[in-house]
């Protein structure tokens, strides 16, 4: 296979990123089913979700950083090898503790979209990396919906351990095809690991993480809650403080301080709070009792197919935003996205009585979801230098997953906050969580008008050492700057 054969290495990349996506929602709606066969309570099954993302978290950053390093094809295939062994423990696994550990090796795949944004920065031609990241953003961005769609029939036709079957054998041919014809990145980055960075950022990522999804059952005043958090801003202040004293800091921090990434990277941890929160509590709304004076009882199958125009809609828009980012720009259109969001959530609060309503609603977020995806991922490509492609990016997927615990978090709270006699939430709680989500939204978007434009042939030269200096010029029309080769 010759080495310009980007739509095999793409094929590849869409796949690995597609899988590890549909992996982080394809559980959540078998938990039920998943304690009652391994015979837990339902404090340990959420140790599932917890695990997996603790670990996203923590691998994300790192291994995008790796890859800078020794080489973005190396690190996918051991990473996609990763995801292969943690989907063969979990479908054999015996007790609900094997099957933690292996949500935590699962959990290593989250490098997998800073590698594949990497990769075709580095070998796709200058016009094609723009599009191709918008549909790579595309896929992922499917990927969670594809989870929450097909979990049900997977569960009810074939049962829970499929879900990591099915998996098997797709990451197990993609690995193989990726060590054969996805070709090693020539942009490498000068230095080396730096271990005491990476401790550090895994700490507090842990420590802020942690308590944000275990509060609800910990009791939000509660000594691990509040000593927790303490630890974390501790911890961050010793992280921020290590990586600005290295010589090859894991995180340059020069680099997020470019005012395309901070910005971007706000809209990320604002938006990803509202869209996660959507993802975990729509499907909850949709399957409580109608006895509740809300709800309509759906089934796990019948609520995932509620969540199916927002898979496709959130598909096509991400693919559309490839060809739409050359005439509007990405931040017209992470705007957009953003505000598409806060529409949603806006009529959801108050638009939510009839079936038809959810699912129209739905197919307005994944609007929004497709159009905001694609448009962080080039905004992040296109500002920072070839050799910080993964860490920045591992950064920005982090940011976004950060802001989706706070706003899981604080929703739940809104969401559980009072309870019926019959021990399900009130319909305000729901109406105050979709209220909140909607400002979050808007916030978003908000924080993308922020986001200044760029030049096309500054980006990505700018070394590293001066990355601090580089000043993106503000034009009343922005261009387009989708990448240079490495």
């Amino acid at each position: 296979m010759p080495r310009k054969s980007t739509r095999l290495t793409f094929a590849v990349l869409a796949t690995g990123a597609g899988v590890f996506s549909m992996l982080q929602s394809l559980i959540a709606p078998a938990l039920p089913t998943v304690q009652h066969a391994l015979d837990t309570s339902q404090s340990t099954a959420t140790w599932v979700m917890t695990a997996y993302l603790l670990s996203a978290s923590v691998f994300t950053p790192i291994l995008g950083r790796v890859g800078d390093l020794i080489g973005k094809k190396r690190t996918l295939v051991a990473v996609l090898v990763a995801v292969l062994l943690g989907c063969l423990l979990a479908a054999l696994a015996p007790t609900i503790g094997v099957l933690i550990v292996a949500r935590v090796v699962q959990g290593i795949g989250g490098a997998l979209f800073p590698l594949s944004f990497g990769i075709i920065r580095d070998e796709f031609a200058a016009n094609r990396v723009s599009p191709s990241i918008s549909n790579l953003s595309a896929v992922i961005a499917a990927g969670g919906g594809v989870g929450m769609v097909a979990a049900g029939p997977v569960v009810s036709a074939l049962g829970y351990r499929w879900l990591f079957w099915i998996p098997v054998g797709i990451v197990a041919v993609t690995a193989l095809i990726a060590l054969r014809y996805v070709p090693e990145s020539p942009s490498r980055a000068e230095g080396r690991v730096n271990w005491l960075g990476a401790v550090l950022l895994s700490a507090w990522l842990v420590a802020l993480l942690l308590p944000l999804s275990q509060a609800g059952q910990w009791g939000w005043g509660s000594a691990r809650v509040i000593g927790l958090f303490a630890a974390a801003v501790v911890l961050f202040a010793l992280w921020l403080l290590a990586e600005s004293r290295s010589r090859s800091p894991l995180i340059d921090l020069r680099v997020m301080r470019l005012p395309a990434v901070w910005t971007t990277n706000t809209a990320a941890l604002l938006f990803g709070a509202g869209m996660y929160s959507i993802w975990s509590f729509l499907p909850g709304f949709v399957q409580t009792p109608s006895s509740a004076g809300y709800g309509f009882g759906a089934s796990v199958t019948a609520s995932g197919l509620l969540m199916l125009p927002m898979l496709i809609a959130m598909f096509v828009s991400g693919i559309l935003s490839g060809r739409l980012e050359p005439v509007l720009g990405a931040k017209k259109l992470l705007t957009t996205g953003a505000a598409l969001g806060a529409v949603a959530c806006g009529f959801l609060a108050l638009w939510h009585d009839e079936q038809w309503q959810i699912a129209f609603v739905s197919g307005v977020f994944g609007l929004g979801i497709g159009l905001a995806f694609a448009s962080m991922a080039n905004l992040i490509v296109g500002s920072v230098p070839a050799e910080q492609t993964g860490a920045a990016t591992g950064m920005n997927a982090n940011i976004r997953t950060i802001g989706g615990s706070i706003g899981a978090a604080v929703t739940s709270v809104l969401v559980t906050g009072h309870l019926q006699p019959s021990g399900l939430p009130y319909a305000s709680g729901y109406t105050h969580g979709f209220t909140l989500l909607a400002l979050l939204c808007l916030a978003a978007a908000l924080a993308a008008l922020l986001v200044p434009v760029q030049r096309a042939n500054r980006m990505s030269r700018v070394p590293r050492a001066a990355a601090h200096d580089h000043e993106v010029s503000r034009t009343d029309q922005e261009t387009v700057a989708p990448g240079v080769r490495g």
